[in-house]
């Protein structure tokens, strides 16, 4: 029986030919001391008692990790924690009683961003979300996926290679920077199902109906539970061929963009429902940062004109601040995680089940997937075989015996690699995790149902200490990417 049952697998750290666990930089910045060292104790021994304190503590800031993190990231992260919190970053306050611009900017990482409407060449209206600050623009694809319990297993494996085959469309895409895809459950609320029967039941229905219709409302909040599922798209206009002059092009070409991959996502198990509107965005915000006004957002979406009802001043919360370990917004507090490492082995298609499922309290569950040009997957995957056996080398050279990750690291790197030549496509994949409750009391439970079910889905997550605010706006559909918001750090 174990023989009928697909498994997938292919994903692996990425890394370079750093030694010792250290990146490509930190390996030479070590050689380059080792070389110093080597120099001093040859001309003039005497300067080694200068010189080898301050190489020692920066060896082992360098070397010494804490969690596969090396301490001194973690200690540099502390210092701009701190710096922070005393200039005041981590508070958010917003200005909702003043009449200026700014009074209803999004805090942190979402403050430069702004919402549009466009026209869909359909008749209908779709939202954007726009970065101001880099131009990029992000739209959302409402979709509703086919359980994989319920289906065949030769479907389940055609749905996950028409994902993959999804996936690697991208790399001939420049445009398109990233794919967001989220599952957002959430305990139903009971308003969705309690206007839709008072809108269903007539006033000359029999008693007993009517009697049997409101014992079914009372009693199906507890267990049911709302579930949306989205993938976000966030597109460059700089980086289109079409090269957009002003943003009605930018807007222009997005919805082609769009238009081509929603076609394709048909035949990956998922049925697309539509854009996401503007109003269907900023309600979905707003019930992230204040979960009490889900049943109202859901009302207020169901009815004749939303977008006049819900904008983007409606989205942001009227207060929050970021903890080191949990992020606190309107009505509730949040925490979130990012993937540390993926499963070591391979795994079913349903390996993500258990982490998505709806539980007791409302939470996200986000996929990032940055597709490589297909111009550079090649010389990527070749730069991660000649690092594999530069580190195989390296070993050998030194007496070091081969460990059984390093050979499987090796291997995965000459299969990606194979695999990327005969037309697969490379991305960078991330996720990241957030629950939330209403009641701080629930924190500690919450956080322990989120990894308990992660471990389930063989997936290590790393809580996003100081990083919380970040990481709760990733799961929104914002388009926001913490690898790229890092970069922008650096330069």
């Amino acid at each position: 029986m174990g023989n009928d049952i697909r498994t997938y697998g292919g994903w692996r750290r990425r890394h370079g030919i750093g030694l010792l666990g250290m990146d490509t930089t930190s390996t030479f910045i070590a050689l380059g001391a080792a070389m110093l060292l080597v120099l001093v104790a040859a001309t003039a021994p005497q300067l080694l008692i200068y010189l080898l304190p301050p190489v020692l503590l920066g060896g082992g800031l360098g070397l010494v990790r804490v969690g596969g993190v090396p301490l001194a990231r973690l200690v540099l992260a502390r210092a701009r924690w701190r710096w922070g919190m005393w200039r005041g970053y981590n508070r958010y306050r917003a200005g909702v009683v003043i009449d200026h611009p700014r009074a209803f900017q999004l805090p942190g990482v979402l403050a430069p961003l702004t919402l549009l409407s466009a026209e869909d060449g359909y008749g209908g209206r779709y939202g954007i979300v726009w970065d101001r600050r880099t131009g990029l623009l992000t739209a959302t694809l409402r979709v509703v996926p086919t359980s994989t319990w319920l289906a065949d297993r030769s479907d389940a494996d055609a749905w996950v290679a028409g994902w993959g085959g999804w996936l690697a469309a991208l790399g001939h895409m420049p445009a398109v920077r990233w794919v967001t895809v989220t599952v957002e459950t959430a305990p139903e609320p009971g308003s969705t199902l309690a206007d839709t029967v008072d809108r269903a039941v007539v006033a000359t229905a029999p008693a007993p109906a009517r009697t049997i219709m409101s014992e079914l409302v009372q009693a199906a909040p507890a267990a049911a539970a709302d579930v949306d599922t989205r993938v976000s798209i966030t597109f460059d206009p700089k980086s289109s061929s079409a090269s957009p002059k002003d943003l009605f092009e930018a807007v222009a070409e997005l919805g082609r963009t769009l238009d081509g991959l929603a076609s394709r996502l048909g035949g990956c198990g998922v049925s697309v429902l539509g854009r996401a509107t503007a109003a269907e965005i900023a309600g979905t915000i707003r019930t992230a940062f204040d979960p009490h006004a889900r049943g109202e957002v859901n009302r207020l979406l169901a009815g004749p004109d939303p977008d006049e009802v819900l904008s983007w001043g409606d989205a942001g919360p009227v207060a929050a601040t970021e903890h080191t370990g949990h992020y606190e917004h309107d009505g509730g507090q949040s925490v979130s995680w990012a993937w540390h490492e993926p499963p070591r082995q391979n795994v079913r298609s349903d390996v993500l089940a258990r982490l998505v499922a709806p539980g007791p309290f409302p939470k996200r569950v986000t996929l990032q997937y940055r597709a490589l040009p297909a111009a550079a997957a090649s010389r990527v995957l070749q730069q991660e075989v000649n690092a594999a056996a530069f580190r195989t080398q390296f070993r050998r050279r030194t007496g070091r015996d081969e460990t059984a990750r390093d050979s499987w690291d090796s291997a995965r790197a000459r299969q990606a690699a194979a695999e990327e030549a005969m037309g697969a496509g490379v991305c960078l994949v991330a996720m990241y995790a957030t629950v939330t409750v209403t009641d701080p009391g629930q924190l500690r439970r919450a956080v322990a149902h989120v990894e308990t079910a992660a471990d389930s889905a063989k997936i290590r997550l790393r809580r996003l200490w100081g990083s919380q605010a970040t990481g709760f706006a990733t799961t929104l559909p914002c388009g926001i990417c913490p690898p790229e918001l890092s970069r922008r750090l650096i330069h």
